[in-house]
């Protein structure tokens, strides 16, 4: 954290400060959060939006949704504030989608759940990059490579909410509760999925041509 973050304790503290307008309560609120967030949006923003979207202006839109609506966060606190935040969010990742994707309607086959409609899933190709880690040796890039393609296509078989737990508990660094609390799932359906989903996860990393060298969850 830095000296902005505000520790979890003063959070809920801070919420009703920002509500009733305190600027530098909002300020320090968003800020706790702006790391994990732009890790979350990195992972579902499209790849061929790189260089037309930038992730701290969706960040910035999802900012300024959350400050008009905070009264609307104060009266039904139904989940935790930054599981809240981050639908908003997430919610402007799949408008920059359709937007410029031409995607009418739902892209189904990306959405996953959340605890009030949907929003775009981590990109397999951006998931299995982070899972491989980074080889730098000329005579390993073929193999990365072949890695990847074969990591990639066994994630897209996964089932994608098992996928998606996985990221919420690594990449976005969520406790099993909130992690729940985002797929709209109790504690203990939460917990057995990721069991299944580590396991499985797992037996794909071993399965790779060549010795295994990335750091897996």
């Amino acid at each position: 954290m830095n000296d902005m973050s505000p520790p979890p304790g003063q959070v809920p503290n801070l919420v009703a400060r920002a509500a009733a307008g305190d600027r530098e309560a909002i300020a320090r609120l968003l800020e706790r959060y702006r790391e994990r967030l732009r890790r979350m949006v990195a992972l579902r923003l499209d790849p061929r939006l790189l260089g037309r979207v930038d992730a701290s202006d969706v960040i910035q839109e999802g900012y300024l949704d959350a400050i008009r609506r905070l009264d609307e966060f104060i009266r039904d606190p139904s989940v935790p504030f930054y599981i809240w935040l981050r639908f908003l969010v997430g919610q402007r990742v799949q408008e920059h989608h359709r937007r410029h994707l031409d995607t009418p309607g739902r892209d189904v086959g990306r959405e996953v759940s959340i605890y009030r409609g949907a929003m775009p899933g981590a990109s397999t190709g951006a998931l299995a990059a982070r899972l491989l880690g980074k080889l730098t040796s000329p005579s390993e890039a073929a193999i990365r490579a072949e890695r990847k393609i074969r990591l990639q296509e066994a994630l897209n078989r996964m089932d994608p909410l098992d996928r998606e737990i996985l990221v919420l508990r690594h990449y976005e660094q969520m406790t099993n509760g909130d992690a729940a609390a985002a797929l709209g799932l109790d504690k203990s359906a939460a917990s057995k999925r990721y069991t299944r989903a580590l396991v499985r996860l797992k037996e794909i990393l071993a399965a790779l041509p060549g010795e295994f060298s990335g750091e897996g969850p």
